[in-house]
């Protein structure tokens, strides 16, 4: 029977366990990948129990515990054993389901458990080939913006790595600087996460591409394989210096990914409205969604 003391938080040494295990069952959602883990620990505080062959995963955030379904071979007892501990949290909506798979697997078990969609938390997911391309009226208005800042714009594309790492670490502090960071408790915690990365960045065997303008560094993209045909951005940032700076970074990453992963995952907009905008300006293919269910909904 797992218990709450079967569980440990999410290190740097896990890292291979992981990787050994999701090479096996490998996932969609972004938030279950060991780098979003291990990057906003300090945020999220997740935890991990290792049983029967499955990996069961909970976060905490602001003192609200959520358990999620387990991650590993079909095991009906183990997810019943997961929704009795999750039961006992006085979390409101203390058991989360990422992803279509794990919505199936639960109402396999039970239909009966009514499920909240979490809109603000659903990943987004485009064909590689529409970033890389734009083509079609859908995508006019961000073509213009790109090709002014190819005009406007001096600017060189590099990969991301030891000679640069530097230079990419300076860069993410002007840009929390400019931002605010600090001013804005999400933005201080993803400084924290962005910069964890960077630190760890050849460890967590991460790639990523930066743009330099008039030989600065002035945006960066970092990201890994999430699954065999899709790659997952987990950071974009660009300073204003060039407008469309942004398009370009995003642009210049599915150029030079769309020979090897037919989808990117460029993660969720947390609710965030000018998020959410940008996100759907690039039409998605489809949505990674989330689900919730409240305690009182829980088996006792």
């Amino acid at each position: 029977m797992i218990s709450r003391s079967d569980f440990s938080a999410v290190t740097l040494e896990e890292k291979e366990f992981f990787d050994r295990h999701f090479a096996v069952y490998p996932q969609s959602h972004s938030d279950n990948t060991f780098t979003n883990m291990v990057c906003w620990m300090h945020y999220a505080k997740y935890e991990f129990a290792s049983s029967r062959g499955s990996v069961v995963l909970s976060s905490t955030i602001a003192g609200e515990r959520r358990y999620r379904c387990p991650i590993g071979p079909p095991d009906g007892d183990l997810l019943e054993e997961v929704i009795q501990l999750a039961a006992l949290e006085e979390s409101e909506y203390p058991f989360m389901v990422m992803g279509e798979e794990d919505r199936s697997r639960l109402c396999e078990f039970h239909p009966e458990i009514p499920l909240v969609e979490a809109r603000d938390l659903a990943d987004y997911v485009y064909r590689t080939t529409d970033l890389a391309e734009l083509r079609g009226r859908r995508y006019q208005n961000i073509r213009k913006e790109v090709n002014r800042f190819r005009q406007k714009c001096s600017y060189a594309v590099e990969e991301i790595g030891r000679e640069n790492i530097a230079e990419v670490d300076d860069f993410l502090r002007r840009w929390c600087d400019w931002r605010d960071c600090d001013s804005y408790p999400v933005l201080a915690a993803e400084e924290e996460a962005v910069l964890f990365a960077i630190r760890h960045f050849a460890r967590l065997k991460l790639s990523g591409l930066l743009i330099r303008v008039d030989g600065e560094v002035g945006a960066i993209s970092i990201f890994e394989p999430l699954n065999c045909d899709t790659i997952v951005v987990h950071f974009e940032k660009g300073l204003p210096d060039c407008e469309g700076i942004y398009k370009a970074i995003n642009m210049e990453t599915a150029m030079r990914l769309r020979e090897r992963y037919p989808f990117i995952n460029r993660e969720s907009d947390l609710g965030i409205i000018g998020l959410r905008v940008a996100k759907e300006r690039y039409h998605p293919a489809h949505m990674v969604p989330v689900y919730l269910v409240r305690g009182s909904d829980l088996p006792q």
